[in-house]
């Protein structure tokens, strides 16, 4: 034997490869490892664990926090403060800067608890034969080479490649998606196979649900395909959200013009009007703090943050702020088909006999539903004494099966399968058709196989009569029979051609299909064997079986489609169904434009795979249906979506899904049936794992960024004018108005109180009848910039005339300062009316009704700025002072004209045809 090194590589494609060509390369034979080579394999690829996740200490994971350009300004100015002795100017701007940053700190950590989310999947023991004797060893110490056995019930510890098999059948729905347990055999398969085709391999943190199987290790650790997912999560780059990207320029832009101004003010400060250096300094710094809007990002958290309740009342748990904005302007939604589309609960859809075609009612495992003649045959309700070919069909679907079907309160229909889910809907089936199985006795049993493909039982009637019941893949089934079932429930010879057309039919529609045949055993048999099925039985009919749609999902759909957002399904489930159940749903596009693809309406995992880059690129907004996908496709099928600009939605359950998830713009997860590595990869989990919930979510999305927008063209001219404020007195040598302490007051009750309450609007009538906006659109257009300019100038000089005024009065400083913030103050609460209808005249009673939350905001805003000018404490901390009757009325009244001079601005632009809703300028190209 070579080096430990060179004895555990396997094959390149051991699925592919011979068993005794894999244990060959693997230097295992049939006494399994010894002592000595498992040390020196250990030793070579190390134990059996995924990798754990390396943190940034945590200083930096801190200071990252305040990686923000107007973050550093504020910085900047409170050093210069600190240097001048305002403590309390100090402690203010630091205070904004710390909750700012504490903020993000606690939503961080996504992908490492989705990394740890995937090693809670591995099995924590293992059989192994090592010394020739099977013992049970921590899964940790499983290596390559080791021959392995699992059975019903365990997790597999390690990919594997099986040796032998006895009817294996593995859940790999967290893996692959599939919906029904994957058949597993010796035989080897094709090298391009997919992961869910690759029969001959077992994979770890993957769940065997009957059988057993003896196999030899083929990889461990990170080099199984659960540790490659981990791999593909760990390398994927988080994604800026829309808001992110466009509050990101706008506060680049925004700093880059702060300082210019700040520099022109020193400038004419000192050169002008003689000011000193302690004067220029605070001037300066009140101009800075005064035009950055510290409140934005405490205003986009709490509206985000609130979005998030609503959200959740809505059954999506929003588990990264961004997420809720992001979600508003999603253009495709990529979801998975099995449990989020359809309900994951097999049923019974279609029984076919010689004479007639049957339709079944009903969704789930619940016995409601009904069974008709087709319209073609009648249309009537069946009838167990009118319908005995029907009959032989439910009995023999019955009496041949595993499953139960129970009461159980916890479900929402009240029942609950016991047993694989294809035999419960083939129960289901008896007792929807109305077959009594009580009084039989199974004799015994033959269990299905992956060679025979059937499952054979030997039963007993209540009369004494013996017959055996045969259900499988219809081919095998034919292949058997001699007669057929006919209307009248008396044998016929078989048709082969018409049966064959049947299957070809039903497979085309989506549907499994499985067959019925029946025959009587002779007087006295105990047992029954595959030789005693070999031929002469009487074919029954087929039974077409599907995972149905959640009807609640395609009306879903259907919105989603009337609001612009294609929707995109890819599953791990062969293209046939995935074709069937996209029709069903609604799903489509247009005519794929390449001659790469190989279907005009579905794509597979292995037409991808041949795919490049661009290739993909080039269909991927054609090609609405992926099949037999695998979590690298997955990824690609995002990043090519991206390419384009796309604002991608990615939804999933299992733990293949979770890379995908994390590259989408929006990750969503099933919060009922997803693994934990899902959830923890997600940006949103579902709490019913219902698609249209995420169609929900999309609208709470757009009313959310709608109210942001609204709370934004609010904030804004609170800087505005006191920078405008601050500009003016420097520019012209006269006395500031505002001390950068009571700038920050202004802005953070401002934008704590009456911008909160633009967080509660209710969404637009036509929400859901829009587009969704481009990724680059900016969050306020022209009309509403020149809106910002108009408010400032407006409430910015009212300001300056009361400051004034009362100077020249003989007022004290204090008091006229504090009769400026308190102008600031009216004119921004009679401006949040001008807000509430962006467009729309506000001189209306509907102004006043629909947020009951605006008047709470400005009670609290009312009862915080009489506390800043008559509490003594604030008089120290904020040098304000009290004021009389006057100074609030004439505040009051300039605060009404300003009020009425906005609703003149909107009058005119909606006269002009200047709404909102108009092109976006170059103007607004800084919020972008």
């Amino acid at each position: 034997m070579g080096s430990a090194a060179a004895a555990t590589s396997p094959p390149e494609s051991p699925w592919a490869s011979p068993p005794q060509a894999v244990l060959s390369a693997l230097g295992t034979g049939a006494a399994g490892l010894r002592t000595d080579e498992v040390a020196e394999r250990v030793a070579a690829v190390g134990p059996n664990r995924l990798a754990t996740v390396r943190r940034d200490p945590l200083w930096k994971r801190v200071l990252v926090h305040f990686d923000d350009i107007l973050i550093e300004i504020l910085l900047v100015a409170a050093l210069l403060k600190a240097f001048l002795g305002d403590w309390v100017d100090v402690t203010v701007i630091l205070a904004v800067a710390v909750i700012n940053a504490g903020v993000g700190f606690v939503q961080e950590g996504r992908a490492e608890k989705a990394l740890e989310g995937i090693r809670r999947m591995l099995s924590a023991s293992a059989q192994v034969r090592r010394d020739d004797a099977w013992t049970e060893i921590p899964a940790d110490g499983v290596v390559p080479g080791d021959l392995l056995r699992v059975s019903s019930g365990d997790r597999v510890p390690a990919d594997v490649r099986l040796l032998r098999a006895t009817n294996l059948r593995v859940d790999e729905s967290a893996l692959t998606g599939e919906s029904v347990p994957a058949t597993k055999r010796v035989d080897a398969v094709a090298a391009d196979a997919g992961v869910g085709d690759r029969t001959s391999m077992l994979f770890s943190g993957t769940l065997v649900a009957a059988g057993q199987g003896v196999g030899v290790v083929t990889a461990t650790g990170r080099s199984t395909e659960l540790g490659r997912i981990q791999t593909l999560i760990a390398d994927v780059q988080s994604l800026e959200t829309p808001l992110t990207r466009r509050l990101d320029r706008f506060g680049r832009i925004l700093a880059v013009v702060i300082v210019a101004m700040a520099v022109l003010m020193v400038a004419v400060g000192w050169f002008v009007h003689g000011f000193g250096v302690d004067e220029l300094v605070s001037a300066s710094i009140g101009f800075a703090v005064a035009a950055i809007p510290e409140g934005l990002p405490a205003l986009v958290t709490i509206t985000l943050a609130l979005g998030v309740q609503q959200m959740a009342r809505r059954r999506a748990i929003t588990r990264k702020l961004p997420a809720v904005e992001t979600l508003g302007s999603v253009t495709t939604i990529c979801s998975d088909k099995t449990g989020t589309l359809t309900r994951n609960e097999m049923t019974a859809r279609t029984v076919r006999t010689a004479a007639r075609s049957f339709l079944v009612s009903g969704a789930g495992y619940a016995p409601h539903g009904i069974v008709e003649l087709s319209p073609d045959h009648g249309g009537r309700p069946a009838d167990p004494a009118a319908d005995p070919d029907l009959v032989a069909v439910a009995e023999v679907m019955m009496l041949c099966n595993d499953a139960r079907i129970v009461r159980d309160g916890a479900t929402d229909d009240g029942w609950a399968l016991v047993g694989e889910p294809t035999e419960g809907a083939l129960r289901t089936l008896g007792h929807k058709t109305g077959v009594d199985h009580a009084g039989w006795r199974r004799v015994d049993l033959v269990p299905f196989e992956s060679d025979t493909k059937f499952m054979v039982t030997l039963d007993e009637d209540p009369a004494g009569g013996l017959h055996v019941h045969l259900k499988g893949a219809p081919d095998h089934v034919l292949d058997r029979c001699a007669t057929q079932v006919g209307a009248d429930g008396a044998p016929a010879p078989l048709d082969r051609a018409f049966w064959d057309a049947q299957i070809e039919e039903l497979g085309a529609q989506g549907l499994r299909v499985l067959a019925a045949a029946r025959s009587d055993a002779p007087e006295g048999a105990a047992e029954v064997d595959v030789p005693d099925v070999d031929g002469g039985l009487e074919l029954c009919g087929l039974v077409g079986i599907v995972d149905p749609p959640r009807p609640e999902a395609v009306d879903a759909i259907a919105r989603c489609r009337d609001a612009g957002v294609q929707v995109t399904m890819i599953t791990g489930d062969h293209a046939g169904t995935a074709l069937a159940v996209a029709r069903e749903m609604g799903i489509h596009g247009g005519p794929v434009r390449s001659d790469t693809v190989l279907s005009d309406t579905v794509l597979t995992g292995a037409e991808l795979e041949a795919m490049s880059a661009d290739e993909l690129s080039a269909v991927v907004q054609d090609v609405h249906v992926y099949a037999r996908t695998s979590p690298e496709h997955k990824i690609r099928i995002v990043q090519a979506l991206q390419s384009h600009g796309e604002v991608v939605a990615m939804t999933g359950d299992g733990v293949n899904d979770a890379p995908a998830l994390t590259q989408a713009d929006v990750g969503v997860a099933m919060g009922i049936k997803g693994t934990e590595a899902t959830k923890e990869a997600a940006d949103v989990v579902l709490a019913d794992d219902n698609f249209a919930t995420i169609e929900r979510a999309v609208e709470e999305g757009r009313r959310i960024y709608d109210n942001i927008r609204k709370s934004v063209l609010f904030l804004l001219p609170t800087n505005g004018a006191e920078s405008l404020v601050m500009l003016v007195a420097v520019l012209f040598g006269l006395a500031l108005p505002l001390e950068p302490v009571q700038v920050l007051w202004i802005n953070l009750i401002t934008a704590i109180t009456l911008t909160l309450a633009l967080a509660y609007e209710p969404a637009e009538q036509d929400i859901m009848a829009r587009p969704p906006r481009p990724a680059d659109a900016p969050i306020l257009d022209g009309v509403l910039m020149r809106r910002i300019v108009l408010v400032s100038l407006l409430i910015g000089g009212a300001t300056l005339f009361v400051f004034y005024r009362a100077r020249a009065a003989g007022v004290p400083v204090a008091e006229a300062q504090t009769t400026a913030v308190t102008m600031l103050a009216l004119g921004q609460l009679a401006y949040l009316f001008n807000c509430r209808l962006l467009d729309r005249s506000s001189l209306t009673f509907d102004v006043l009704r629909g947020n009951p939350a605006v008047w709470i905001s400005v009670t609290v805003l009312l009862v915080l700025q009489a506390g800043f000018v008559y509490a003594p404490f604030m008089h120290t901390w904020f040098g304000s002072a009290p004021l009389g009757p006057s100074e609030w009325a004439s505040a009051a009244a300039l605060s009404g004209v300003v009020f009425l001079l906005v609703e003149g601005a909107k009058a005119w632009g909606r006269a002009h045809g200047r709404g909102s809703a108009a092109p976006r300028r170059a103007l607004a190209r800084s919020m972008s």
